[in-house]
C-alpha cells in the first residue's frame, strides 16, 4: 500500500478552505483546499520536509520514511493544521511510523472457548465476535437468528465481502450506504494499523476489483474505528430491527472485537428480537 501517507495527506487538506485557517486566497487553485506549502507554514515545518513526508520519503534522504523518524510534535502540528480527531490522528501516526515486520499470512483466527461461552450466556441480545479483516469468527444462536452466519461457508462471514459483493445486503439494511461507509473506513484504519497484513491488502484489492462502489468509498480515505453505533436490518421474519451496538476489544486479543447489539428495553425491535429466539428455537425452523 505504498502511497497512502501521501493520499491521506493530500485528501487532508483538500477538505480545508484557506479562509478556514486565516489565510487569504489568491488567484485560480489548481486543486482543491490547502497548498503543500501552507500547511507546511502552519505545522511550522519547512515545505521541503513536508514535500518529502507526503512523497513517503525519509526527511534526510530518497528513502522511505522509517518508524521514529518523523517527531511527535511534526506529526501533532500537522494534524491540529489538518484538524484531525483521534482516530485520523491515530491513522496518520501508523502510516507516517508504520510497524517493521515480516509480512503476516495468518489465517482469520479462531476465539478462546472461553469466549464462545460467553456469547452463549448472552440470551437477550444478538452478539458475535470479528476480527481485524473482519472475518465473523464466533457467535451466539440470536445472533445467528438475525445475521444468518451458520448458513453460509466460512468465506462468505467477512463483512466487507458481504456488504459490497451480497447483492442482498442492500435489502437487508435499509441504510446500506451508511453501512458501508463504516465498514470502509474501519478497513482502512486497520489497514494502517497492518501494514504488513498480506490477506487485508489482498481483500482490499479484492473489493477494489470487484465492486466500484468500494473503490470509491476506499479512494475517499475515510477512518473511523468501530465502538458503538446504530444499524437498521430488515429481518426477512420479523421485519425492521432498529440495533444499537457496543464494540469491545477482548482481553488477551485486540485484534478480535465483540459486538453486542443492545436494543432498547420494551421497544418494537426487543419484541421482535424476543419473537426471533423463538422460531430460532422452534424445531420447525
Amino acid at each position: 500500500m505504498d502511497g497512502e501517507l501521501g493520499d491521506f495527506l493530500r485528501s487532508r487538506r483538500a477538505r480545508i478552505q484557506p479562509g478556514e485557517v486565516g489565510l487569504t486566497s489568491y488567484g485560480r487553485r489548481r486543486v482543491p483546499g490547502l497548498r503543500r506549502e501552507e500547511v507546511a507554514q502552519l505545522a511550522g515545518v519547512s515545505v521541503d520536509y513536508y514535500i518529502r513526508l507526503e512523497q513517503g520519503r525519509g526527511p534526510g534522504g530518497p528513502s522511505r520514511t522509517k518508524p521514529g523518524g518523523v517527531s511527535d510534535a511534526v506529526l501533532d502540528s500537522i494534524a491540529r493544521v489538518l484538524r484531525l480527531d483521534e482516530t485520523e490522528r491515530e491513522h496518520l501516526r501508523s502510516l507516517a511510523r508504520p510497524a517493521q515486520k515480516r509480512p503476516v499470512t495468518t489465517p482469520a483466527g479462531r476465539v478462546r472457548p472461553g469466549v464462545q461461552l460467553l456469547l452463549d450466556t448472552i440470551e437477550k441480545a444478538p452478539a458475535f465476535v470479528f476480527g481485524r479483516r473482519m472475518d465473523v469468527l464466533a457467535w451466539n444462536a440470536l445472533g445467528d437468528a438475525v445475521s444468518g452466519y451458520s448458513a453460509v461457508p466460512p468465506e462468505a462471514r467477512n463483512i466487507p465481502r458481504h456488504v459490497f459483493l451480497d447483492p442482498a445486503a442492500h435489502e437487508l439494511y435499509p441504510e446500506w450506504a451508511a453501512v458501508a461507509a463504516e465498514v470502509v473506513a474501519y478497513l482502512r484504519l486497520n489497514a494502517g494499523r497492518h501494514p504488513n497484513d498480506r490477506q487485508l491488502s489482498a481483500l482490499v484489492g479484492e473489493l477494489s476489483v470487484k465492486s466500484e462502489d468500494f473503490r470509491r468509498l476506499w479512494a475517499d480515505h475515510q477512518v473511523k474505528d468501530k465502538t458503538y453505533g446504530v444499524k437498521r436490518v430488515a429481518h426477512p421474519v420479523v421485519g425492521e430491527l432498529t440495533l444499537p451496538y457496543e464494540t469491545l476489544t477482548l482481553p488477551g486479543d485486540p485484534d478480535q472485537l465483540l459486538v453486542i447489539y443492545t436494543p432498547e428495553p420494551r421497544s418494537a425491535t426487543a419484541d421482535r428480537l424476543a419473537l426471533l429466539a423463538s422460531w430460532a428455537a422452534s424445531p420447525a425452523r
